[in-house]
């Protein structure tokens, strides 16, 4: 596959290469220069909490959950 450098310097991973590889926009990558004209790019590794907010945002809308009456344990 081939890409093109951007005015701007960006590199863009063909979307099949994103598909494949469940790519996101804002993951990081580490680029590292191999030799003239070569390099290997690499995805880091996600922080443990990655996607928590989204996860949360993607709740219920508020008073979703509504309490009922049940009987208590107290008197069990």
């Amino acid at each position: 596959m081939r890409t093109t450098v951007s005015s701007k310097g960006q590199i863009v991973l063909p979307a099949q290469l994103r598909r494949k590889d469940r790519v996101r926009a804002g993951q990081v990558f580490e680029v590292e220069r191999l030799d003239r004209g070569e390099y290997r790019l690499v995805r880091c590794e996600a922080t443990p909490n990655e996607g928590a907010v989204d996860w949360l945002l993607a709740c219920p809308r508020k008073g979703y959950f509504v309490p009922i009456e049940s009987e208590s344990t107290d008197t069990l």
